[in-house]
């Protein structure tokens, strides 16, 4: 397609994202002002917005209200590894602190979490899963999750409070491998995983804490710990920019008879 027929946002949107990838403008680096584009370009003001709108809905850019555009810390995305990410030598890797820790660092990143961490009741639904009464406290960990000081994801574990409470899974520090070390510490080992993948836009709250806008969608991960006996003591729910995060998952099938 000649470059006179290729509507101006998209070939506006092109160059910005070409300079962006050859690091004309590195990551964290702010962008220039919606109204400078606007001008340096010879553009209407709702193009210069709409070229933006592109770039941040891809994941490369974000804007910060009052403070302008700026490019994204983490350009590509993450890989989460279902399959092989909870395995116990994979979350203590070089004394991570669980499964995110480990592959946040892995990429050559540095992992930090924000948890906020409390007894309550549980919504409804996780009381179902853990089978506990509705009106029962469990511990709740909330935590806000950054590689490279980026929040790339928020996620909230729930464990039932009999196999909780006054441990260390009450501390900020859950120690090497996380909470799934301190559970199989306790007798509690996780011997099958099952996880509910959805795709949604995210609640104004998810959108803040993320730092994208509420029209990009999330992956929302329930992720269901059991053991041998089939008892679920932990669901997570996960909260991840699909921009940022890819998925993957692998088992096998039809096994040779031995």
């Amino acid at each position: 397609m000649e470059e006179s027929k290729v509507p101006k946002v998209q070939r506006l949107a092109a160059e910005l994202r070409d300079k962006i990838r050859r690091g004309v403008y590195p990551p964290g680096s702010p962008l220039p002002k919606v109204r400078d584009l606007q001008e340096a370009e010879g553009v209407a003001f709702q193009t210069a917005r709409d070229v933006y709108k592109v770039l941040e809905d891809e994941g490369l850019i974000f804007s910060r209200r009052g403070e302008g555009t700026f490019v994204s810390p983490i350009l590509g995305k993450i890989h989460r590894d279902g399959t092989g990410r909870y395995i116990k030598a994979a979350r203590e890797e070089d004394g991570a602190r669980g499964a995110f820790a480990s592959e946040i660092a892995r990429l050559g990143m540095t992992p930090y979490s924000e948890t906020v961490i409390a007894r309550l009741k549980p919504p409804a639904r996780i009381a179902k899963i853990l089978g506990t009464h509705h009106a029962a406290k469990v511990l709740v960990r909330a935590r806000t999750m950054r590689a490279n000081q980026s929040v790339v994801q928020v996620a909230t574990s729930y464990f039932p409070g009999d196999i909780a409470f006054g441990t260390q899974l009450e501390e900020q520090d859950t120690g090497e491998g996380g909470s799934k070390s301190r559970l199989a510490d306790a007798g509690h080992a996780q011997r099958r995983i099952r996880e509910e993948v959805d795709v949604r836009p995210p609640t104004k709250e998810e959108a803040e804490a993320l730092n994208i806008p509420t029209s990009r969608s999330v992956y929302e991960i329930t992720h269901i710990g059991l053991t041998a006996e089939g008892r679920a003591v932990e669901v997570c729910i996960h909260v991840l920019p699909t921009t940022l995060w890819s998925l993957s998952y692998e088992w096998p099938i039809d096994q040779p008879e031995t």
